[in-house]
């Protein structure tokens, strides 16, 4: 017998979901006890864990008998279940959008805001993933000489639309491939729609998400709100979202204005003492942030720390993270054991799985 926590991840059978999974391994996080819950069409996946294959079943009301119950899959799932989790007592971490701007519910990224968790109500948000590597980014550079304003554009991998993105960047790719000509400056919207797209995303720059009244993207939006309430300061944000053909990995450029002075090296020497985050910057050898750099690892990479010689006191970066992981997967198991450290997530003596 062991102490540990009984898990339950909703949406387990989808990119983030199957990262969850793999990461409460990785990181040896106390499971007491493993279940796993997706859509009917998905009930009956097996997903290995440690050295036992976790059967999928299909969401419902089982979820309320875990102790902390991980929500990977869309709005749905989490929007009629997750406060009942909360009132049997239990923990939701979820990945959706849905509580996000709840002022009941915190929204954390542990190493910038992690004390927010202590006014938990039993439902914390998870947030978007180019929120949770922009302010990786911006805490430390606002904690030490103020920002006003935040310029970003984002480069974003198809990952973070779901498997289905990932299979059809791949099918448009060879597509593409399987028409020599298509590569000389033939039709290659046509070529690549054909494998199931308008406006294909192979070999291809575009937004890639609903559009508001006001003209902003949803995903704009969500950026700007969830970084204000983050930081809970002032700084003005601006955001453009576009989607890249790359598999995993998210890529945001910063244009700062701050509030006081700060050089290209006293900012590497701030960014690099911040947690989670790894200074990666000289251009002259080879070394800047990259999605294929941050691809399976954990860090925040910050690089291309140039001035911004616009603004009186400008600084350019780049920053790049894997957005199945800290963007998404790794930063919820991070909340959990914040909790399970100060004591508030509930660890039960039960037979640990094999």
């Amino acid at each position: 017998m062991s102490v540990g926590v009984r898990v339950a991840v909703v949406g387990a059978s989808g990119v983030v979901g199957r990262m969850m999974v793999r990461i409460l391994e990785e990181r040896h996080f106390p499971v007491a006890d493993l279940k796993l819950y997706a859509t009917a069409r998905s009930a009956g996946t097996a997903i290995p864990f440690k050295d036992a294959q976790v059967i999928v079943e299909e969401t419902g009301e089982a979820v309320f008998d875990a102790d902390l119950v991980l929500f990977a899959g869309g709005d749905d799932a989490s929007r009629r279940l997750a406060w009942g989790a909360a009132e049997r007592g239990g923990v939701a971490i979820d990945n959706s959008s849905t509580w996000r701007l709840d002022p009941r519910v915190p929204l954390v990224v542990p190493e910038v805001n992690g004390a927010a968790l202590q006014r938990h109500q039993g439902v914390i948000a998870n947030p978007n993933c180019c929120a949770v590597a922009l302010v990786m980014a911006l805490k430390p550079l606002h904690d030490a000489v103020g920002i006003r304003r935040c310029h970003v554009a984002t480069y974003q991998s198809v990952s973070g639309g779901g498997l289905d993105n990932m299979r059809a960047l791949l099918a448009q790719s060879r597509s593409l491939l399987e028409v020599p000509d298509a590569l000389e400056g033939g039709d290659l919207q046509r070529i690549a729609g054909a494998a199931g797209a308008e406006v294909p995303v192979a070999f291809n720059v575009r937004p890639q998400w609903r559009w508001e009244a006001n003209g902003d993207t949803e995903e704009e939006a969500k950026i700007e709100a969830e970084t204000r309430k983050m930081l809970d300061a002032d700084v003005r944000v601006t955001v453009t979202t576009m989607r890249v053909p790359v598999l995993v990995g998210h890529t945001l450029a910063l244009h700062l204005e701050l509030e006081r002075p700060l050089d290209p090296p006293a900012a590497r020497s701030v960014l690099g003492a911040a947690p989670g985050v790894e200074v990666v910057d000289d251009p002259a050898g080879g070394r800047f942030p990259t999605p294929l750099l941050a691809a399976g690892r954990d860090p925040v990479y910050v690089g291309l720390i140039r001035p911004d010689r616009a603004e009186a006191h400008g600084l350019r970066l780049v920053v790049c993270s894997d957005n199945l992981r800290k963007g998404a997967a790794l930063n919820a198991v991070q909340i959990a054991e914040h909790l399970l450290a100060a004591g508030r997530l509930s660890a039960r003596t039960r037979a640990a799985m094999p």
